[in-house]
């Protein structure tokens, strides 16, 4: 198994990590630790991943998973539950609350105070930032936030059309800068600089990325633009 730590100046008592494909129990097209209950892979194998991470990697308590829809909506969690709850983003200022995000190329956001007392995960793909969600995760923060950019679809990867470049600019100007357009009519999206811009607007100065593309490293992440049916992986984020 290799967890990706973030490479962020968080508070000592903060705690995160992406994790990978590798390792895992899933065979076939989900090979590896595939985290998602969702894309039809055997619910067993499933459930066994997510043994194998909870007991290797030390968790305090059972994560909290999200039915995640692409929304702009962000739950506060008071407590763990094993209840899989409706959104796109968790926060909490609850010790050993366990935020959790899947991902497959939309960006994993993290965010934390500068004093370690709330933090926030949030899946991030272009409807999510368009919506505003990463907004939405901030307003809930009374304290500076420093926020981390997780594993996602890298610029040279990410084609989109004219519709999502133009829903962006009209938040922005500001937002062009994050297309390349190409010969045939589309665009190449840099979804790390986009999601930097929502959170310089929203008051996050503050801001660290991975740098990592799930599309190009096949061996490291799954990823649903390159493959289609592939597996998840997830982010996770507590207070120690």
């Amino acid at each position: 198994m290799e967890l990706i730590i973030p490479n962020w100046e968080a508070p000592k008592n903060v705690k995160a990590f992406s994790t990978t494909r590798m390792g895992g129990v899933s065979d076939g097209v989900y090979k590896g630790l595939n985290l998602g209950m969702h894309v039809e892979d055997d619910p067993v194998l499933v459930n066994r991943n997510r043994e194998i991470l909870h007991d290797m990697a030390a968790l305090p308590t059972a994560q909290v998973w999200l039915n995640q829809t692409h929304s702009d909506h962000v739950i506060v969690l008071k407590q763990p539950t094993t209840e899989v709850l409706d959104g796109d983003g968790a926060i909490t200022s609850v010790p050993k609350v366990i935020c959790t995000v899947m991902t497959a190329d939309c960006l994993p956001v993290l965010l934390t105070d500068t004093e370690g007392a709330k933090v926030a995960a949030v899946h991030a793909g272009w409807r999510g930032l368009a919506d505003g969600i990463l907004e939405n995760a901030v307003k809930n923060f009374t304290k500076p936030v420093i926020a981390w950019l997780g594993p996602a679809i890298g610029v040279s990867a990410f084609e989109v059309g004219q519709d999502v470049v133009d829903i962006f600019v009209s938040h922005s100007q500001q937002a062009q800068k994050a297309f390349l357009a190409k010969d045939n009519g589309k665009y190449l999206a840099d979804m790390n600089m986009l999601a930097t811009q929502r959170l310089n607007y929203a008051g996050v100065k503050t801001v660290y990325r991975s740098n990592m593309c799930t599309f190009e490293d096949s061996e490291k992440f799954y990823s649903y633009r390159r493959d289609g049916v592939t597996g998840r992986q997830a982010t996770f984020i507590w207070i120690d």
